[in-house]
Parts: structure tokens; sequence; C-alpha cells
């Protein structure tokens, strides 16, 4: 395990936290405090009626501007997994210059699953970290915060997981703006037009050409390597339908 000490040693840019907020103000407040954070992004729930955490936002951004840090707040469903790692890429997109570290000690369980998987899915574009902060205390008395103090901070790996490609992510996208299915004819139309597909053949063999090249590059990959669509057979046509695992993609990736 890396402690605090390792993940400071490189730092040159804008030391820029994420943290999603719960129930607690240490594990945010000091760990951005120790590891001299420049500036640290809050993610709170969307709908504020039933947060019960904007009580520790409030003290959570008094604490961090008496530390001269900058506080910015971000709002997704902290219920929707995919939703936050939207979130976070968004966040990650604009710090991109700078060192990016992911305190997933801090919030849900679902939050903390999310932070760590933007981490390993943007980890190849950008410099991010994720990192646990251990608590001196957790709380014995209903109403305090669940933890309190900061006994040491431990530096997390995060393998790199890849992403789909562009074009698949286009095609996905396509597919949702269709209502979420598709002719396999119309789909071969609409790539091609959007430059997704490129076919080198005679006029007379083009549309078999273009088949071929939607079925290759862009159906099989999203149906067999990352199940993002469904082929359905109705009549003469054959539907391409996104699936569950597809939206989430489309959504937090494009």
């Amino acid at each position: 395990m890396q402690t605090i000490h390792t993940m400071m040693t490189s730092l040159a840019n804008l030391r820029v936290h994420i943290a999603p907020v719960g129930f607690e103000i240490d594990r945010i407040v000091l760990s951005a405090k120790k590891m001299k954070a420049d500036k640290v992004w809050l993610l709170m729930h969307d709908d504020p009626s039933k947060d019960k955490a904007r009580g520790y936002m409030e003290k959570i951004k008094t604490e961090l501007k008496k530390e001269k840090i900058e506080v910015q707040v971000v709002y997704s469903d902290r219920f929707d997994p995919f939703k936050i790692l939207k979130s976070v890429k968004e966040i990650v997109q604009k710090e991109k210059e700078n060192d990016i570290f992911v305190n997933v000690s801090s919030g849900s369980k679902i939050q903390a699953i999310a932070c760590m998987m933007a981490c390993m899915m943007f980890k190849g574009k950008n410099k991010l970290t994720p990192y646990y902060a251990e608590p001196e205390n957790y709380a014995t008395v209903k109403g305090a915060q669940l933890s309190s103090g900061l006994k040491t901070l431990v530096q997390l790996p995060a393998y790199e997981i890849h992403t789909p490609k562009s074009v698949l992510i286009q095609a996905l996208k396509i597919i949702k703006e269709r209502g979420g299915r598709i002719t396999k004819k119309e789909m071969a139309e609409l790539a091609y037009e959007n430059g997704l597909l490129i076919v080198n053949a005679r006029e007379e063999n083009f549309q078999q050409a273009r088949f071929a090249s939607l079925d290759k590059n862009i159906i099989q990959p999203l149906l067999r390597d990352w199940k993002f669509v469904e082929i359905e057979q109705i009549g003469r046509n054959r539907w391409i339908k996104i699936t569950p695992e597809g939206l989430g993609a489309e959504e937090f990736l494009t």
C-alpha cells in the first residue's frame, strides 16, 4: 500500500480532489488539508428534498474555505452509478491539466464504487489517483458524523480498464435517439452518413459491403464484446435494440 507520503511526491499542477458527500466531514476536510488540496469538488444528490447530507455539505464548505481551498459542488443521482460516472467524467474533463485525487471513502457504497470505476476507466488519459481515508474513530452517538479524525490515507491501485471505441459510442447514441431500437437497414444508412463506416466497393456491391462493414465493425463488437445491444428478427427486418447496459454506457461516455 502507498500512503500519503508517496502520493505527494510528484505533485506539480493544481491538486484537485473529488469527494462524494455523505454523513462525514473529517474524511473530506482533513484529507484535503493534509494533501494540500487547491480545490475540492463535492458530489451531492440531485434531489435536495431527499438529501439528508446537505447540512454536512455546508459544514464541509465552511471548513474548506477556512483553509483557502476552493469548493465546487456538482449534483447527480447518488443511487445511479452511471450518472455518478458521468459527473466524475465531466469534472475530469474540466480538470484534465491538473492532478486529480478521488476520495472513495466519504460517501455511499454506490458512490464509492462509481468513483473507483471512473478512476479505472479514465486513468489512461488523465492523472487520477483514488485514495481511502481511514478515520481515527467511529461514531457511537446517534446524530454525530459517522467517523471523526484522520488516522491515515492510503492510495488505492487503479488498474486501467478499457472503454468502447468512440465509433461504438456514437452508434449507441444513434440507436438511443431512435427510441432504443432501429432496423439494420436504417442503422447502416445512418452510420455511413455519420462517418462511422468506411465502404470501399463498387456501386453494384455498395449496399452489401455496407451491411458487412456495419456487422463487423459495429454490431458484432456491441453485441459480442460489450453486450450493449440485442438483435431481434421481426418479419423480414432485423432490429438492433439497445440493452440497459448500453443505455448506461451511452449516458456517461458521451
